[in-house]
């Protein structure tokens, strides 16, 4: 069962000023109430080593995806120190304000959150640190941030991804070592058989398939329904969901070519759109951490990612050009042009995405792997409003950092072709997930 709970521990000594530590508890409390439902904490300060021991008797340690240690005043490590003894979960230390200068130091609390930071720093136990007080927009957002990523880290521990077919000759960027993945990301592979998959959906019955394509009519434009590739796309996409619903599956990969065009004598492009488009984030050519990269994307947003290749350079916009073959959520199409079918402009088979992405704030992301181990890409910019730039899907992004010193930077760290792109700007969550994971993280961002 995936961690719901988030558990809060206000903490403090008597020798302090209580009562204005109370006045902050109680507004972090509230805070934290206003983000989830799911608050464990106790009624007050806790001022003891024996009172906390006691209060997390009763904490189901299983359900919490993360702690948040507030020290209201200073306390030594004791009290943290019995925390990770009991719960696992990653440790967000909360230091507050000075509720007065001049005179008596009343809550001493940053020496607390500082004193706390040491200790699990010397225990190896994963945490982040936040300053100020619970009405403080500044600290709400670095704290959402940190819950949003704790949860994206929880997702990946239960996520199994579907590889359907070996990645092409050449294509070694597609692959993972599956111990290393599940070891550093919590990530799991489950292989399908690409063929056998060929093999069984053209002979599922009409009844079961017809269906695929209904769901295809709501978004894609001028479908018909009647052509030969479009029922293969839909026995093949019936043929998966079936394995997706019996294996808990979560995300794909799958290898399109040549495959698709030889034996199925269709596109893949479409099964990867209509997955996507659904939630199941699906990358072509086998990408096994272009699924995982699309997968942390989508839980970060609620919203479908694209993955596509850097193909074109224009200096004057600072702009790339990201593309595809054919594949991309049905959303994701400029809403003048709306989601269109199309054939694979290489292979003329369908059916295809055949559009240019909508303009709107980007997030270009990627997990990548080297025998270093693993690493993270982010960056940032703006999807133009310009006409489709090339057959197949398309977007083209302005981006925040200069053009040539980023294109050559990607290329002298090696990065892999396929980035992950969103609609949102999660750069900053994606940042402290690198920090949170202990991955090396190259950011091209503005500051």
């Amino acid at each position: 069962m995936p961690k719901t709970s988030i558990l809060y521990v206000p903490i403090g000594r008597k020798t302090f000023d209580l009562e204005a530590g109370e006045l902050q508890r109680k507004k972090s409390s509230e805070f934290l109430h206003s983000v989830t439902e799911n608050v464990i904490e106790p009624e007050e300060i806790i001022t003891s080593p024996e009172d906390l021991e006691a209060f997390l008797e009763n904490v189901n340690s299983e359900d919490i995806i993360a702690s948040i240690y507030q020290s209201v005043t200073f306390a030594d490590g004791e009290f943290v120190e019995a925390l990770i003894k009991k719960v696992e979960a990653p440790v967000i230390v909360w230091s507050v304000r000075e509720p007065s200068v001049g005179g008596r130091l009343r809550l001493n609390s940053l020496t607390g959150g500082n004193s706390t930071s040491h200790v699990l720093r010397c225990a190896n136990h994963p945490f982040s640190f936040v300053f100020g007080n619970g009405d403080e927009a500044q600290v709400q957002k670095r704290i959402k941030v940190q819950l949003k990523v704790q949860k994206v880290i929880e997702d990946l521990k239960g996520l199994t991804i579907g590889v359907i077919g070996e990645h092409p000759p050449g294509f070694f960027f597609s692959g993972t070592d599956e111990e290393a993945l599940q070891k550093q990301l919590g990530v799991t592979v489950k292989n399908f058989d690409l063929n056998k998959a060929f093999e069984e959906c053209v002979k599922l019955p009409r009844e079961k398939w017809e269906g695929a394509i209904e769901r295809a009519e709501q978004q894609v434009i001028g479908l018909n329904r009647n052509e030969e590739t479009v029922q293969r796309f839909a026995q093949f996409t019936t043929y998966v969901q079936e394995q997706i619903d019996a294996e808990d599956v979560s995300a794909l990969a799958i290898r399109c070519w040549p495959d698709f065009f030889n034996e199925l004598g269709a596109a893949a492009c479409s099964t990867l759109s209509q997955f996507t488009e659904d939630g199941v984030v699906s990358s072509c050519e086998s990408d096994i951490h272009g699924s995982v990269s699309m997968f942390i994307l989508q839980q970060l947003t609620g919203s479908a990612p694209y993955l596509g290749d850097m193909v074109h350079v224009n200096e004057a916009s600072n702009s790339v050009v990201f593309w595809h073959c054919g594949a991309g959520a049905y959303s994701l199409a400029h809403p003048d042009q709306g989601a269109r079918p199309g054939v694979h402009p290489n292979r003329k088979l369908g059916f295809t995405m055949e559009f240019g992405l909508k303009p709107g704030r980007v997030t270009m992301f990627r997990v990548g792997y080297t025998p270093e181990g693993y690493r993270l890409l982010v960056m940032r910019g703006n999807a133009l409003d310009t006409p489709q730039r090339f057959n197949g899907t398309s977007v083209e992004v302005e981006l925040e950092t200069e053009i040539n010193d980023t294109l050559y930077g990607l290329m002298e760290e090696g990065f892999e072709p396929h980035y992950a792109i969103i609609y949102d700007d999660v750069a900053d969550e994606l940042v402290e997930l690198g920090k949170q994971l202990g991955l090396k993280t190259t950011i091209y961002t503005k500051n």
